[in-house]
């Protein structure tokens, strides 16, 4: 009976290390965030740069006089579109580490300007190609092979987003195939992965004027990555906000009520706990990478005027 104790304490106490490495793995997960900037906005020439939020290190990591523009990351893997070795303008999607080495390409077939998407572990990725090879959506294995082509049924789809079980997806649709044609009427979109069930669950209010004809009425989505909402940009009362939206679109409200700036571009961390954003002043003459902790809603800008044009963050594991 006493070697039966002893042999379930043993096990217990086992059991307990494991868990307290687990929670320990867990909790020195560092992530910084991979961003765009504008190094020469005449000759259109950006780069992806990555800055530490704890020590403000900030490192350009792509450093090539091409159109590089992170569109999400994965784990330690940054994914970015590129003109590099083509036509200007004619991009594809690349992958690099997130020192920016190893770097890869993934498509064989031109993107459009759009965000992507991941699933089923990072293997799954949601693509929009461009307009001039088709108007589906591809979801793509990670080395570029298309697997599944989805049918919107609109005139105009992009920025898809899955869900986080991979299960379905929202995206921004329109009527017509460009804003510059009446009546494009952009919204969110949500399908299933296969494209059926489709339901718009977005409406823009209908006595606000202000938004010009190029704006976002309803901008690239963000699926929270734990609570049952999805985040987006909108050009509303004169300035861009980030609102969220129930997948149902049975309920709408402003995300960030405080400061005066405008926000566009954003995405969560893994875990759900923070959120990061690309904030302006109403002019958008100085764009800069701001990070919020979702719990306290407390604000902290993490870069400065050195580059007018510092957007579209996306977090990266880094160690």
């Amino acid at each position: 009976m006493k070697s039966q104790i002893t042999i379930l304490f043993i096990l217990v106490l086992l059991n307990s290390c494991v868990n307290l490495n687990d929670k320990k793995e867990v909790k020195s997960k560092k992530y910084v965030l991979a961003y765009n900037v504008a190094m020469n906005e005449e000759q259109t020439d950006y780069d992806v740069w990555t800055i530490d939020p704890e020590t403000g290190k900030k490192t350009n990591i792509t450093n090539n006089s091409d159109v590089a523009w992170s569109y999400n990351t994965y784990n330690d893997k940054i994914y970015f579109t590129s003109d590099r070795d083509t036509c200007k303008r004619c991009i594809y999607l690349y992958e690099m580490d997130k020192d920016g080495k190893n770097i890869r390409k993934v498509t064989d077939f031109q993107l459009s300007d759009s965000w992507i998407s991941f699933r089923k572990s990072g293997s799954e990725i949601i693509v929009s190609p461009s307009r001039k090879i088709d108007s589906s959506f591809y979801i793509i294995d990670s080395n570029g092979k298309i697997l599944q082509k989805i049918s919107t049924g609109l005139k105009y789809s992009n920025d898809p987003c899955f869900s986080p079980d991979g299960k379905r997806i929202v995206f921004r649709g329109g009527k017509q195939k460009s804003k510059r044609v009446e009546g494009f009427d952009e919204a969110l979109y949500v399908m299933d992965d296969d494209g059926k069930n489709l339901k718009r669950i977005t409406n823009y209010p209908a006595n606000d004027t202000t938004a010009p004809w190029y704006a976002y009425k309803a901008g690239p989505p963000r699926w929270h990555p734990t609570d049952n909402f999805i985040s987006f940009p909108s050009f509303q009362n004169g300035q861009y906000k980030l609102y969220a939206v129930t997948p149902d679109g049975k309920k709408q409200w402003k995300l960030i009520n405080e400061g005066d700036g405008s926000e566009a571009y954003h995405s969560w961390s893994p875990d759900g706990k923070f959120l990061a954003f690309e904030t302006t002043d109403n002019k958008e003459t100085q764009y800069d990478i701001a990070i919020m902790d979702w719990k306290t809603k407390k604000v902290e800008i993490l870069t400065d005027s050195t580059y007018a044009y510092e957007q579209a963050p996306n977090f990266v594991l880094s160690n």
